[in-house]
């Protein structure tokens, strides 16, 4: 079995690859962002990084992961991210009529900038809202204190913006 501080470490590994620089241990993504598991385990061996990473491992990683941050395909030979990625990938998302409200989750810090020139995806693709504020609060307190913001998504939607889900 495997530590969950071992599990954490590995998980933010392929967060950095399968997010944000998958030529780092020179991984190629298809258009979707999926990467073979075989290729990422062959690669990742040979990186400074991490040195003891198997295919049972890579499954443990996503099934320990309470945010749901990766997913392994139906035949188990690829893994992507789910989201947050920095780079394009199609994620195949699906536009969606979402609820009254949504949240994000932000640290105080950022506040003025957010309220000056609304929310934006920064390095990432899309901005990602929260379905309540539990979530939202555990996001935001990732980078300080947290704050969040209560989101008008339904009136968004009916003024045109885009709401995409899984």
């Amino acid at each position: 079995m495997t530590s969950k501080n071992q599990l954490k470490h590995i998980g933010k590994f392929l967060s950095f690859v399968l997010r944000h620089k998958p030529e780092a241990i020179g991984l190629t993504l298809d258009p979707y962002g999926w990467a073979n598991i075989d290729e990422l385990v062959n690669k990742t061996s040979r990186s400074d990084e991490i040195k003891h990473i198997d295919k049972a491992l890579i499954q443990e990683v996503v099934k320990s992961s309470d945010k749901q941050r990766f997913i392994i395909s139906e035949d188990g030979e690829h893994i992507r991210a789910n989201q947050g990625h920095s780079i394009h990938v199609d994620l195949q998302l699906k536009p969606v009529t979402p609820p009254e409200f949504l949240y994000h989750g932000t640290a105080t810090r950022f506040l003025d900038s957010i309220l000056e020139q609304g929310l934006k995806p920064q390095q990432r693709q899309h901005v990602h809202l929260s379905a309540n504020t539990e979530t939202a609060i555990a996001v935001g307190q990732r980078y300080g204190k947290p704050a969040v913001l209560k989101i008008k998504a339904r009136l968004m939607h009916e003024q045109g913006f885009d709401f995409l889900c899984f």
